[in-house]
Protein backbone atom coordinates (compact mmCIF):
# COMPACT_ATOMS: atom_id res chain seq x y z
CA UNK A 1 0.00 0.00 0.00
CA UNK A 2 1.21 3.38 -0.50
CA UNK A 3 0.20 5.66 2.25
CA UNK A 4 0.18 9.26 1.36
CA UNK A 5 3.10 10.89 4.00
CA UNK A 6 1.55 14.21 3.98
CA UNK A 7 -2.11 12.33 5.24
CA UNK A 8 -3.96 14.43 6.79
CA UNK A 9 -7.71 13.87 8.25
CA UNK A 10 -8.57 17.28 8.46
CA UNK A 11 -11.00 18.97 6.44
CA UNK A 12 -8.91 21.01 4.12
CA UNK A 13 -6.78 17.96 3.51
CA UNK A 14 -9.49 15.81 2.89
CA UNK A 15 -10.57 18.58 0.19
CA UNK A 16 -6.88 18.88 -1.35
CA UNK A 17 -6.81 15.19 -3.12
CA UNK A 18 -6.20 14.88 -6.63
CA UNK A 19 -9.78 13.20 -7.55
CA UNK A 20 -10.96 16.91 -6.24
CA UNK A 21 -8.48 17.76 -8.24
CA UNK A 22 -10.24 16.00 -10.88
CA UNK A 23 -13.56 16.85 -10.26
CA UNK A 24 -12.67 20.69 -10.35
CA UNK A 25 -10.94 20.49 -13.40
CA UNK A 26 -13.87 18.79 -15.10
CA UNK A 27 -16.54 21.34 -14.40
CA UNK A 28 -14.19 23.92 -15.69
CA UNK A 29 -14.02 22.01 -18.61
CA UNK A 30 -17.38 21.96 -18.77
CA UNK A 31 -18.22 25.92 -19.17
CA UNK A 32 -14.82 26.16 -21.28
CA UNK A 33 -16.28 25.54 -24.96
CA UNK A 34 -17.88 28.76 -25.38
CA UNK A 35 -16.04 29.13 -28.46
CA UNK A 36 -17.83 26.26 -29.47
CA UNK A 37 -20.83 28.39 -29.89
CA UNK A 38 -19.51 31.02 -31.76
CA UNK A 39 -23.15 31.00 -34.05
CA UNK A 40 -25.33 31.68 -31.82
CA UNK A 41 -24.10 35.37 -30.77
CA UNK A 42 -22.22 35.90 -34.46
CA UNK A 43 -25.42 36.99 -36.07
CA UNK A 44 -25.61 39.37 -33.47
CA UNK A 45 -22.29 40.41 -33.57
CA UNK A 46 -22.86 40.74 -37.29
CA UNK A 47 -25.72 42.83 -37.49
CA UNK A 48 -25.24 45.85 -34.72
CA UNK A 49 -21.83 46.18 -36.25
CA UNK A 50 -22.77 46.61 -39.61
CA UNK A 51 -20.24 43.78 -40.41
CA UNK A 52 -20.45 42.00 -43.80
CA UNK A 53 -19.91 38.00 -44.30
CA UNK A 54 -15.84 38.70 -44.87
CA UNK A 55 -15.24 40.57 -41.73
CA UNK A 56 -17.27 38.22 -39.60
CA UNK A 57 -14.88 35.33 -41.30
CA UNK A 58 -12.41 37.37 -40.13
CA UNK A 59 -13.40 37.34 -36.83
CA UNK A 60 -13.50 34.09 -36.52
CA UNK A 61 -10.17 33.54 -37.88
CA UNK A 62 -8.46 35.35 -34.73
CA UNK A 63 -10.54 33.22 -32.77
CA UNK A 64 -9.07 29.77 -34.12
CA UNK A 65 -5.88 31.58 -33.80
CA UNK A 66 -6.52 32.68 -30.46
CA UNK A 67 -7.89 29.12 -29.43
CA UNK A 68 -5.00 27.15 -30.62
CA UNK A 69 -2.10 29.31 -29.92
CA UNK A 70 -1.30 28.38 -26.20
CA UNK A 71 2.40 28.95 -25.81
CA UNK A 72 1.83 31.47 -23.19
CA UNK A 73 0.11 29.55 -21.04
CA UNK A 74 2.09 26.65 -21.49
CA UNK A 75 5.15 29.12 -20.86
CA UNK A 76 3.12 30.49 -17.28
CA UNK A 77 2.17 26.57 -16.44
CA UNK A 78 5.78 25.28 -16.70
CA UNK A 79 7.17 28.08 -14.17
CA UNK A 80 4.77 28.30 -11.81
CA UNK A 81 4.86 24.55 -11.19
CA UNK A 82 8.22 24.34 -11.90
CA UNK A 83 9.95 22.03 -8.88
CA UNK A 84 13.08 23.91 -8.11
CA UNK A 85 11.40 27.70 -8.31
CA UNK A 86 7.40 27.00 -7.67
CA UNK A 87 6.08 30.50 -7.32
CA UNK A 88 2.33 29.57 -7.72
CA UNK A 89 0.12 26.72 -8.76
CA UNK A 90 -1.93 25.57 -11.45
CA UNK A 91 -4.62 28.40 -10.43
CA UNK A 92 -2.36 30.97 -11.27
CA UNK A 93 -3.09 29.88 -14.64
CA UNK A 94 -6.75 29.23 -14.23
CA UNK A 95 -6.67 32.67 -12.73
CA UNK A 96 -5.24 34.35 -16.20
CA UNK A 97 -7.61 32.28 -18.11
CA UNK A 98 -10.38 33.99 -16.23
CA UNK A 99 -9.48 37.29 -16.68
CA UNK A 100 -8.77 37.19 -20.19
CA UNK A 101 -12.28 35.35 -20.61
CA UNK A 102 -14.33 38.12 -18.63
CA UNK A 103 -12.40 41.04 -20.35
CA UNK A 104 -12.80 39.71 -23.72
CA UNK A 105 -16.38 38.88 -23.78
CA UNK A 106 -17.54 41.14 -21.39
CA UNK A 107 -15.99 44.25 -24.03
CA UNK A 108 -17.67 42.77 -26.89
CA UNK A 109 -21.00 42.60 -25.20
CA UNK A 110 -20.56 46.51 -24.10
CA UNK A 111 -19.96 47.19 -27.69
CA UNK A 112 -22.72 45.37 -29.10
CA UNK A 113 -25.50 46.93 -26.60
CA UNK A 114 -23.79 50.21 -27.56
CA UNK A 115 -22.22 51.14 -24.32
CA UNK A 116 -18.77 51.36 -25.87
CA UNK A 117 -18.73 53.03 -29.26
CA UNK A 118 -18.01 50.87 -32.32
CA UNK A 119 -14.25 49.95 -32.71
CA UNK A 120 -12.56 49.39 -35.70
CA UNK A 121 -12.19 45.43 -37.00
CA UNK A 122 -9.07 44.85 -35.67
CA UNK A 123 -10.03 45.82 -32.08
CA UNK A 124 -13.20 43.51 -32.22
CA UNK A 125 -11.06 40.91 -33.41
CA UNK A 126 -9.17 41.55 -30.50
CA UNK A 127 -11.20 41.29 -28.08
CA UNK A 128 -12.36 38.12 -29.87
CA UNK A 129 -8.94 36.72 -29.62
CA UNK A 130 -8.75 37.57 -25.65
CA UNK A 131 -11.69 35.51 -24.87
CA UNK A 132 -10.67 32.54 -27.15
CA UNK A 133 -7.35 32.79 -25.75
CA UNK A 134 -8.00 31.98 -22.58
CA UNK A 135 -8.90 28.46 -23.15
CA UNK A 136 -5.53 27.57 -23.63
CA UNK A 137 -4.93 28.65 -20.25
CA UNK A 138 -8.08 26.69 -18.66
CA UNK A 139 -7.47 23.85 -21.05
CA UNK A 140 -3.56 23.34 -20.23
CA UNK A 141 -4.05 23.79 -16.49
CA UNK A 142 -6.54 21.14 -16.64
CA UNK A 143 -4.67 19.15 -18.87
CA UNK A 144 -1.23 19.01 -17.93
CA UNK A 145 -2.22 19.03 -14.12
CA UNK A 146 -3.95 15.63 -14.24
CA UNK A 147 -1.23 14.06 -16.23
CA UNK A 148 0.97 15.11 -13.64
CA UNK A 149 -1.85 13.23 -11.17
CA UNK A 150 -2.05 10.32 -13.08
CA UNK A 151 0.59 9.77 -15.31
CA UNK A 152 0.29 5.39 -15.45
CA UNK A 153 -3.19 6.79 -17.56
CA UNK A 154 -2.49 9.79 -19.79
CA UNK A 155 -4.15 9.00 -22.70
CA UNK A 156 -7.45 7.80 -20.19
CA UNK A 157 -7.00 11.46 -18.38
CA UNK A 158 -6.57 13.11 -21.18
CA UNK A 159 -9.39 11.99 -22.84
CA UNK A 160 -11.69 12.55 -20.03
CA UNK A 161 -10.52 16.32 -20.09
CA UNK A 162 -10.59 16.63 -23.62
CA UNK A 163 -14.03 14.54 -23.52
CA UNK A 164 -15.59 17.35 -21.49
CA UNK A 165 -14.31 20.50 -22.81
CA UNK A 166 -15.32 18.81 -26.56
CA UNK A 167 -18.98 18.42 -24.58
CA UNK A 168 -18.87 21.88 -22.81
CA UNK A 169 -20.43 23.42 -26.29
CA UNK A 170 -23.81 21.23 -26.51
CA UNK A 171 -23.89 22.41 -22.73
CA UNK A 172 -23.75 25.68 -23.28
CA UNK A 173 -26.29 25.31 -26.14
CA UNK A 174 -28.66 23.60 -23.48
CA UNK A 175 -28.08 26.73 -21.24
CA UNK A 176 -29.15 29.51 -24.03
CA UNK A 177 -32.04 27.22 -25.28
CA UNK A 178 -33.32 26.96 -21.71
CA UNK A 179 -32.66 30.81 -19.92
CA UNK A 180 -31.58 32.91 -22.77
CA UNK A 181 -33.23 31.30 -25.49
CA UNK A 182 -33.32 33.87 -28.71
CA UNK A 183 -31.13 36.30 -26.48
CA UNK A 184 -28.17 36.18 -27.86
CA UNK A 185 -27.05 39.17 -26.29
CA UNK A 186 -27.78 37.81 -22.76
CA UNK A 187 -25.96 35.02 -23.60
CA UNK A 188 -22.66 36.81 -24.95
CA UNK A 189 -23.19 38.49 -21.08
CA UNK A 190 -22.84 35.13 -19.95
CA UNK A 191 -20.29 33.47 -21.30
CA UNK A 192 -18.31 36.64 -20.10
CA UNK A 193 -19.51 35.70 -16.45
CA UNK A 194 -20.09 32.01 -16.10
CA UNK A 195 -16.79 30.50 -17.12
CA UNK A 196 -14.42 33.03 -15.12
CA UNK A 197 -17.08 32.52 -12.14
CA UNK A 198 -17.08 29.07 -12.40
CA UNK A 199 -13.02 29.24 -12.94
CA UNK A 200 -12.20 31.59 -9.62
CA UNK A 201 -14.80 28.99 -7.46
CA UNK A 202 -12.62 25.83 -8.48
CA UNK A 203 -9.21 26.80 -9.51
CA UNK A 204 -7.77 26.63 -6.10
CA UNK A 205 -8.95 22.69 -5.44
CA UNK A 206 -6.77 22.12 -8.54
CA UNK A 207 -3.60 21.24 -7.35
CA UNK A 208 -0.67 18.86 -8.76
CA UNK A 209 -0.77 15.87 -6.03
CA UNK A 210 1.74 13.06 -7.28
CA UNK A 211 0.46 9.62 -5.38
CA UNK A 212 -0.06 6.50 -6.59
CA UNK A 213 -3.17 4.40 -5.45
CA UNK A 214 -4.26 0.67 -5.98
CA UNK A 215 -7.59 1.59 -7.45
CA UNK A 216 -7.01 4.35 -10.00
CA UNK A 217 -8.30 2.80 -12.69
CA UNK A 218 -11.29 1.45 -11.06
CA UNK A 219 -12.15 5.21 -10.23
CA UNK A 220 -10.65 6.72 -13.38
CA UNK A 221 -13.69 3.92 -15.22
CA UNK A 222 -16.53 5.52 -12.78
CA UNK A 223 -15.40 9.03 -14.35
CA UNK A 224 -15.57 7.66 -17.92
CA UNK A 225 -18.99 6.01 -17.83
CA UNK A 226 -20.36 9.59 -16.38
CA UNK A 227 -18.93 11.26 -19.09
CA UNK A 228 -20.25 8.46 -21.62
CA UNK A 229 -23.86 8.95 -20.45
CA UNK A 230 -23.90 12.29 -20.45
CA UNK A 231 -22.72 12.52 -24.22
CA UNK A 232 -25.60 9.83 -25.11
CA UNK A 233 -28.19 12.66 -23.22
CA UNK A 234 -26.66 15.21 -25.14
CA UNK A 235 -27.25 13.50 -28.01
CA UNK A 236 -30.78 12.45 -27.53
CA UNK A 237 -31.55 15.72 -26.18
CA UNK A 238 -29.96 17.27 -29.45
CA UNK A 239 -31.71 14.77 -31.85
CA UNK A 240 -35.07 15.18 -30.02
CA UNK A 241 -34.99 18.77 -29.72
CA UNK A 242 -34.05 19.22 -33.92
CA UNK A 243 -37.34 16.78 -34.68
CA UNK A 244 -39.97 18.14 -32.30
CA UNK A 245 -40.68 21.64 -30.78
CA UNK A 246 -40.61 21.05 -26.93
CA UNK A 247 -42.08 22.99 -24.18
CA UNK A 248 -40.39 25.53 -22.21
CA UNK A 249 -41.42 22.97 -19.04
CA UNK A 250 -39.72 20.29 -20.80
CA UNK A 251 -37.00 22.30 -22.06
CA UNK A 252 -36.74 22.42 -17.74
CA UNK A 253 -36.73 19.33 -16.82
CA UNK A 254 -34.32 18.53 -19.87
CA UNK A 255 -31.68 20.99 -18.11
CA UNK A 256 -32.35 20.06 -14.46
CA UNK A 257 -31.25 15.92 -15.51
CA UNK A 258 -28.36 17.51 -17.17
CA UNK A 259 -27.17 19.51 -13.71
CA UNK A 260 -27.30 16.42 -11.65
CA UNK A 261 -25.16 14.56 -14.47
CA UNK A 262 -23.11 17.05 -14.26
CA UNK A 263 -22.95 17.00 -10.50
CA UNK A 264 -22.04 13.35 -10.25
CA UNK A 265 -18.89 13.01 -10.94
CA UNK A 266 -18.37 14.48 -7.47
CA UNK A 267 -19.51 10.87 -6.43
CA UNK A 268 -16.36 8.87 -7.89
CA UNK A 269 -14.02 11.79 -5.79
CA UNK A 270 -16.36 11.02 -2.26
CA UNK A 271 -15.74 7.01 -3.06
CA UNK A 272 -12.12 7.35 -4.22
CA UNK A 273 -11.80 9.25 -0.17
CA UNK A 274 -13.81 6.63 1.10
CA UNK A 275 -11.70 4.24 0.08
CA UNK A 276 -8.69 5.84 0.64
CA UNK A 277 -9.72 6.33 4.23
CA UNK A 278 -10.36 2.90 5.05
CA UNK A 279 -7.18 1.90 3.77
CA UNK A 280 -5.06 3.68 6.33
CA UNK A 281 -7.56 3.31 9.20
CA UNK A 282 -6.74 -0.52 8.10
CA UNK A 283 -2.96 -0.14 7.93
CA UNK A 284 -2.71 1.76 11.25
CA UNK A 285 -4.11 -0.35 12.55
CA UNK A 286 -2.06 -3.18 11.57
CA UNK A 287 0.76 -1.05 12.25
CA UNK A 288 -0.24 -0.97 15.80
CA UNK A 289 -1.21 -4.47 16.49
CA UNK A 290 1.02 -6.30 19.16
CA UNK A 291 2.40 -8.97 16.86
CA UNK A 292 3.27 -5.89 14.29
CA UNK A 293 5.19 -4.68 17.43
CA UNK A 294 7.30 -7.39 17.90
CA UNK A 295 8.18 -8.16 14.55
CA UNK A 296 9.36 -4.47 14.18
CA UNK A 297 11.68 -5.06 17.00
CA UNK A 298 13.06 -8.23 15.58
CA UNK A 299 13.59 -6.30 12.34
CA UNK A 300 15.04 -3.67 13.94
CA UNK A 301 17.46 -5.62 15.84
CA UNK A 302 19.00 -7.61 12.84
CA UNK A 303 18.96 -4.07 11.24
CA UNK A 304 21.66 -3.13 13.83
CA UNK A 305 23.62 -6.86 13.52
CA UNK A 306 23.61 -5.79 9.42
CA UNK A 307 24.37 -2.05 9.29
CA UNK A 308 28.04 -1.80 8.69
CA UNK A 309 27.70 -4.49 5.99
CA UNK A 310 24.93 -2.46 4.03
CA UNK A 311 26.48 0.70 4.86
CA UNK A 312 29.78 -0.98 3.07
CA UNK A 313 27.25 -1.95 0.18
CA UNK A 314 25.68 1.52 -0.31
CA UNK A 315 28.20 3.86 -2.15
CA UNK A 316 29.09 0.77 -4.42
CA UNK A 317 25.46 0.90 -5.81
CA UNK A 318 25.44 4.57 -5.95
CA UNK A 319 28.25 4.88 -7.80
CA UNK A 320 27.00 1.79 -10.12
CA UNK A 321 23.84 3.73 -10.53
CA UNK A 322 25.35 7.03 -11.05
CA UNK A 323 27.44 5.31 -14.07
CA UNK A 324 24.37 4.14 -15.57
CA UNK A 325 22.65 6.95 -15.84
CA UNK A 326 26.02 8.83 -17.01
CA UNK A 327 26.57 6.71 -19.98
CA UNK A 328 22.34 6.15 -20.55
CA UNK A 329 21.31 8.64 -23.03
CA UNK A 330 17.93 7.76 -24.11
CA UNK A 331 16.53 9.58 -27.58
CA UNK A 332 12.98 9.42 -26.32
CA UNK A 333 10.95 10.25 -22.53
CA UNK A 334 13.31 12.63 -20.45
CA UNK A 335 12.40 15.95 -20.07
CA UNK A 336 12.79 18.31 -22.72
CA UNK A 337 11.91 22.02 -23.18
CA UNK A 338 10.29 23.34 -26.11
CA UNK A 339 13.41 24.23 -27.51
CA UNK A 340 15.38 20.73 -27.30
CA UNK A 341 11.80 19.07 -28.50
CA UNK A 342 11.59 21.20 -31.44
CA UNK A 343 15.08 19.71 -32.66
CA UNK A 344 13.60 16.57 -32.84
CA UNK A 345 11.65 14.86 -34.94
CA UNK A 346 8.98 13.53 -33.36
CA UNK A 347 8.12 17.30 -32.33
CA UNK A 348 8.15 18.16 -36.34
CA UNK A 349 5.98 14.68 -37.08
CA UNK A 350 3.77 15.82 -34.97
CA UNK A 351 3.07 18.84 -36.17
CA UNK A 352 2.47 17.55 -39.87
CA UNK A 353 0.36 14.61 -38.21
CA UNK A 354 -1.83 17.72 -36.17
CA UNK A 355 -2.08 20.05 -39.57
CA UNK A 356 -3.16 17.31 -41.35
CA UNK A 357 -5.84 15.97 -38.83
CA UNK A 358 -6.95 18.60 -37.00
CA UNK A 359 -6.65 21.47 -39.97
CA UNK A 360 -8.75 18.88 -41.98
CA UNK A 361 -11.33 18.51 -39.69
CA UNK A 362 -11.79 22.24 -38.75
CA UNK A 363 -12.02 22.87 -42.75
CA UNK A 364 -14.97 20.08 -42.52
CA UNK A 365 -17.27 21.75 -40.06
CA UNK A 366 -16.11 25.07 -40.70
CA UNK A 367 -17.86 24.46 -44.46
CA UNK A 368 -20.68 21.58 -43.40
CA UNK A 369 -23.54 23.72 -43.55
CA UNK A 370 -22.47 25.15 -47.55
CA UNK A 371 -21.89 20.98 -48.16
CA UNK A 372 -25.58 20.19 -46.70
CA UNK A 373 -26.62 23.33 -48.83
CA UNK A 374 -25.13 22.18 -52.02
CA UNK A 375 -26.04 18.81 -51.91
CA UNK A 376 -29.71 19.42 -51.28
CA UNK A 377 -29.81 18.97 -47.62
CA UNK A 378 -32.74 20.74 -45.12
CA UNK A 379 -32.00 23.35 -43.03
CA UNK A 380 -33.23 21.03 -40.12
CA UNK A 381 -31.01 18.49 -41.51
CA UNK A 382 -27.38 20.58 -41.55
CA UNK A 383 -28.37 22.04 -38.24
CA UNK A 384 -28.19 18.81 -36.44
CA UNK A 385 -25.12 17.71 -38.07
CA UNK A 386 -23.66 20.67 -36.95
CA UNK A 387 -25.21 20.30 -33.61
CA UNK A 388 -23.81 16.47 -32.98
CA UNK A 389 -20.29 17.10 -34.22
CA UNK A 390 -19.34 18.03 -30.70
CA UNK A 391 -20.93 14.24 -29.88
CA UNK A 392 -18.42 12.80 -32.42
CA UNK A 393 -15.77 14.49 -30.90
CA UNK A 394 -16.69 14.04 -27.73
CA UNK A 395 -16.37 10.17 -28.59
CA UNK A 396 -12.63 10.63 -30.31
CA UNK A 397 -11.29 12.37 -27.58
CA UNK A 398 -12.50 10.08 -25.09
CA UNK A 399 -12.24 7.08 -26.83
CA UNK A 400 -8.87 7.12 -28.39
CA UNK A 401 -7.40 7.84 -25.35
CA UNK A 402 -9.13 5.48 -23.25
CA UNK A 403 -8.12 2.53 -26.18
CA UNK A 404 -4.74 3.81 -26.65
CA UNK A 405 -4.05 3.55 -22.72
CA UNK A 406 -5.55 -0.45 -22.76
CA UNK A 407 -3.61 -1.28 -25.98
CA UNK A 408 -0.06 0.42 -24.70
CA UNK A 409 -0.44 -0.79 -21.26
CA UNK A 410 -1.84 -4.83 -21.90
CA UNK A 411 -0.18 -5.05 -25.18
CA UNK A 412 3.05 -2.60 -25.33
CA UNK A 413 1.25 -0.76 -28.53
CA UNK A 414 3.10 1.91 -29.39
CA UNK A 415 0.43 5.16 -29.10
CA UNK A 416 1.15 6.97 -32.28
CA UNK A 417 -0.06 3.48 -34.25
CA UNK A 418 -3.42 5.04 -33.34
CA UNK A 419 -2.22 7.99 -34.97
CA UNK A 420 -1.92 6.42 -38.23
CA UNK A 421 -5.08 4.45 -37.80
CA UNK A 422 -7.26 7.39 -37.24
CA UNK A 423 -6.41 9.45 -39.89
CA UNK A 424 -6.25 6.58 -42.62
CA UNK A 425 -9.82 6.74 -41.26
CA UNK A 426 -10.12 10.88 -41.89
CA UNK A 427 -8.91 9.73 -45.25
CA UNK A 428 -11.82 7.12 -45.74
CA UNK A 429 -14.30 9.66 -44.13
CA UNK A 430 -13.61 12.76 -46.64
CA UNK A 431 -13.66 10.12 -49.30
CA UNK A 432 -17.29 9.46 -48.13
CA UNK A 433 -18.14 12.91 -47.92
CA UNK A 434 -16.42 13.89 -51.78
CA UNK A 435 -18.67 10.62 -53.05
CA UNK A 436 -22.11 12.82 -52.73
CA UNK A 437 -24.03 9.63 -52.20
CA UNK A 438 -27.25 9.79 -50.36
CA UNK A 439 -26.63 9.57 -46.73
CA UNK A 440 -22.85 10.45 -47.37
CA UNK A 441 -22.50 13.46 -45.70
CA UNK A 442 -23.91 11.46 -42.35
CA UNK A 443 -21.91 8.66 -42.64
CA UNK A 444 -18.53 11.14 -43.32
CA UNK A 445 -19.19 13.48 -40.83
CA UNK A 446 -19.40 11.33 -37.92
CA UNK A 447 -16.30 9.27 -39.37
CA UNK A 448 -14.24 12.58 -39.51
CA UNK A 449 -15.40 14.02 -36.34
CA UNK A 450 -14.44 11.06 -34.27
CA UNK A 451 -10.90 10.41 -35.81
CA UNK A 452 -10.81 14.57 -35.70
CA UNK A 453 -11.61 14.20 -32.15
CA UNK A 454 -8.76 11.47 -31.23
CA UNK A 455 -6.49 14.09 -32.42
CA UNK A 456 -7.09 16.23 -29.01
CA UNK A 457 -6.33 13.49 -26.85
CA UNK A 458 -3.52 11.32 -28.79
CA UNK A 459 -0.93 14.61 -29.43
CA UNK A 460 -0.76 16.07 -25.72
CA UNK A 461 -0.38 11.95 -24.76
CA UNK A 462 2.39 11.44 -26.68
CA UNK A 463 3.79 14.31 -26.40
CA UNK A 464 3.82 13.57 -22.54
CA UNK A 465 5.80 10.01 -22.81
CA UNK A 466 8.30 11.03 -25.47
CA UNK A 467 9.19 14.70 -24.35
CA UNK A 468 8.15 14.71 -20.91
CA UNK A 469 5.38 15.90 -18.57
CA UNK A 470 7.64 18.88 -17.48
CA UNK A 471 7.46 21.10 -20.10
CA UNK A 472 4.07 19.52 -21.60
CA UNK A 473 2.08 22.58 -21.42
CA UNK A 474 4.46 24.48 -23.50
CA UNK A 475 5.13 22.03 -26.30
CA UNK A 476 1.81 20.84 -27.01
CA UNK A 477 0.28 24.25 -27.21
CA UNK A 478 3.38 24.97 -29.93
CA UNK A 479 2.09 21.74 -32.02
CA UNK A 480 -1.33 22.82 -31.77
CA UNK A 481 -0.66 25.82 -33.87
CA UNK A 482 -0.40 23.26 -36.80
CA UNK A 483 -3.99 23.22 -36.71
CA UNK A 484 -5.18 26.57 -37.70
CA UNK A 485 -2.51 26.92 -40.01
CA UNK A 486 -3.68 23.42 -41.90
CA UNK A 487 -6.86 24.55 -41.37
CA UNK A 488 -6.41 28.33 -43.08
CA UNK A 489 -4.45 26.31 -45.86
CA UNK A 490 -7.11 24.08 -46.42
CA UNK A 491 -10.13 26.13 -46.15
CA UNK A 492 -8.67 28.87 -48.30
CA UNK A 493 -6.66 27.94 -50.54
CA UNK A 494 -8.41 24.99 -51.48
CA UNK A 495 -12.34 24.73 -50.43
CA UNK A 496 -13.08 28.09 -50.91
CA UNK A 497 -10.79 28.64 -54.07
CA UNK A 498 -12.22 25.10 -55.55
CA UNK A 499 -15.74 26.34 -54.41
CA UNK A 500 -15.45 29.93 -56.06
CA UNK A 501 -14.51 28.77 -59.21
CA UNK A 502 -17.10 26.29 -59.61
CA UNK A 503 -19.98 28.80 -58.50
CA UNK A 504 -18.13 31.81 -60.80
CA UNK A 505 -21.46 30.78 -63.52
CA UNK A 506 -23.52 30.38 -61.07
CA UNK A 507 -23.08 33.68 -59.23
CA UNK A 508 -22.74 33.06 -55.43
CA UNK A 509 -24.17 29.30 -55.05
CA UNK A 510 -23.29 25.98 -56.04
CA UNK A 511 -25.44 23.30 -56.16
CA UNK A 512 -24.13 19.28 -57.01
CA UNK A 513 -21.54 17.31 -55.88
CA UNK A 514 -18.54 19.39 -57.58
CA UNK A 515 -18.57 21.94 -55.52
CA UNK A 516 -16.84 19.73 -53.16
CA UNK A 517 -15.93 17.00 -54.74
CA UNK A 518 -12.48 17.66 -55.43
CA UNK A 519 -11.57 19.16 -52.46
CA UNK A 520 -12.38 16.27 -49.84
CA UNK A 521 -10.30 13.95 -52.42
CA UNK A 522 -7.68 16.72 -51.67
CA UNK A 523 -8.45 16.55 -48.10
CA UNK A 524 -8.64 13.00 -48.60
CA UNK A 525 -4.93 12.62 -49.83
CA UNK A 526 -3.60 15.23 -47.02
CA UNK A 527 -5.07 12.50 -44.07
CA UNK A 528 -3.58 10.19 -45.85
CA UNK A 529 -0.10 11.65 -45.81
CA UNK A 530 -0.25 12.46 -42.49
CA UNK A 531 -0.93 8.55 -41.65
CA UNK A 532 2.36 8.17 -43.03
CA UNK A 533 3.77 10.41 -41.21
CA UNK A 534 2.47 9.05 -38.58
CA UNK A 535 3.89 5.77 -39.56
CA UNK A 536 7.32 6.92 -39.73
CA UNK A 537 6.65 8.45 -36.10
CA UNK A 538 5.39 4.46 -35.12
CA UNK A 539 8.56 3.22 -36.53
CA UNK A 540 10.84 5.65 -34.80
CA UNK A 541 9.43 5.31 -31.21
CA UNK A 542 8.65 1.54 -31.39
CA UNK A 543 11.49 0.78 -29.36
CA UNK A 544 11.08 3.52 -26.70
CA UNK A 545 7.60 2.90 -26.25
CA UNK A 546 8.29 -1.48 -25.87
CA UNK A 547 10.77 -0.72 -23.48
CA UNK A 548 9.92 1.83 -21.40
CA UNK A 549 6.24 2.96 -21.39
CA UNK A 550 4.76 -0.80 -21.87
CA UNK A 551 7.52 -1.88 -18.47
CA UNK A 552 6.20 0.72 -17.12
CA UNK A 553 2.62 0.18 -17.40
CA UNK A 554 3.31 -3.54 -16.59
CA UNK A 555 5.00 -2.66 -13.35
CA UNK A 556 2.07 -0.66 -12.30
CA UNK A 557 -0.48 -3.28 -12.97
CA UNK A 558 1.43 -6.31 -11.64
CA UNK A 559 2.70 -3.98 -8.61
Amino acid sequence: MDLDPDYNPSFKAKMNTKWIATVASIWIQCTSGSLYTFAIYSTVLKSSQGYNQSALDVISVFKDIGANVGIISGLLYSSVTAPRRRCGGPWVVLLSGAIQCFAGYFLMWLTIVGVLPKPPLLVMCLYMLLAAHAMTFFNTANVVTAVHNFPNYRGTIVGIMKGFLGLSGAILIQVYQTIFRNKPTAYLLLLSLLPPITTLLLMSFVIISQTSEDDEKKHLNGLSSIAVVLASYLMAVIIVGNIFSLQMSVRITIFIVLILLLLSPISVAIGAHKEKSYRIIKYLLEQNSPEDEQNRSQVHFVDMGQSHDNYDELPAGADQEREMNEKKTPEWGETMNLFQAMCTTGFWFLFVTTACGMGSGLATVNNISQIGGSLGYTILETNTLVSLWSIWNFLGRFGAGYISDYFSRSLGWSRPLFIVVTLAGMSVGHAVIASGLPGALFAGSIIVGICYGSQWSLMPTIASEIFGAVHMGTIFNTITIAGPVGSYVLSVWVVGYIYDKEASDDGNMCTGTRCFMLSFFIMAASTFFGALVALALFFRTRNFYNNIVHRRGTNTITG
